[in-house]
């Protein structure tokens, strides 16, 4: 798997691929990255990548014709590409999206904004498809990129290391996680549920799905309807109403 940033401010993101696990993944060689100055695509001698808006109003656009020409340098090494800009005004991200990414054949452009976003002919001219990471302003794309690539990544099996991790997980269940317990079995007056001390997997699984359901229902009750629930969810779901 191969992405390619373009951003005006890349050290953001030497930083973070040089650290943990994403740091191991491309050591491994399990996915690369360029990261691309966008000023490198400039051509006049103060590497100007924004101007005023038509029309007026505050703040400055990145300029279409500069963004063209860092797309156009990437593309003209040949393959096939997926190019997606962060941005406010896109689709929410979330964990099917992120599996979709995970399997994809093309190379991943991520297009990190600034300022007052792109020109539209961006937008309608070299992007596939834009991606939000929530409904919230960030003062650029990175944060997003970043956001993107590690979620996306840490799909690839072997990055984990643990396949198992990835299907205990929140959301790989369509509902958010179970609670989890380590050593000191006491702590600041709270002990761990007997259960995950009995060595009883049956018993285990049960309370941990219960407790998955748990949450889901006072924390993030909307992800229940599109979750696939069985019988037994549901009954877990009624007494868990019935307890409050």
């Amino acid at each position: 798997m191969h992405f390619d940033v373009i951003t005006l401010f890349p050290e953001i993101f030497n930083a973070y691929l040089g650290e943990s696990i994403m740091k191991r993944a491309v050591k491994e060689g399990l996915f690369t990255v360029n990261v691309h100055n966008l000023r490198d695509s400039t051509r006049d001698r103060h590497r100007t990548v924004d101007d005023t808006p038509y029309g007026g109003g505050p703040g400055m656009v990145i300029k279409a014709d500069v963004v063209g020409e860092a797309i156009n340098k990437i593309k003209s090494k040949g393959g096939s590409y997926l190019t997606i800009m962060l941005s406010p005004q896109g689709r929410p991200y979330s964990q099917e999206t992120a599996l979709r990414l995970s399997r994809e054949d093309r190379d991943i452009i991520l297009l990190c904004g600034r300022y007052e976003g792109f020109d539209e002919r961006v937008v309608t001219g070299l992007v596939d498809e834009e991606i939000s990471a929530g409904d919230f302003i960030l003062t650029g794309g990175e944060l997003p990129a970043l956001m993107v690539m590690d979620s996306t990544v840490r799909l690839i099996p072997g990055v984990l290391g643990d396949e198992q991790s990835l299907e205990d997980e929140s959301f790989a269940w369509g509902i958010l996680d179970y609670p989890h317990y380590t050593r000191p079995s006491e702590w600041n007056g709270a002990g761990v549920p007997d259960v995950l001390l009995s060595g009883n997997h049956a018993a285990i699984g049960r309370w941990r799905r219960r407790e998955a359901l748990r949450k889901t229902l006072k924390i993030r009750p909307d992800l229940l309807r599109k979750a696939g629930l069985d019988d037994e969810d549901v009954e877990m779901i009624l007494n868990i109403k019935e307890e409050a």
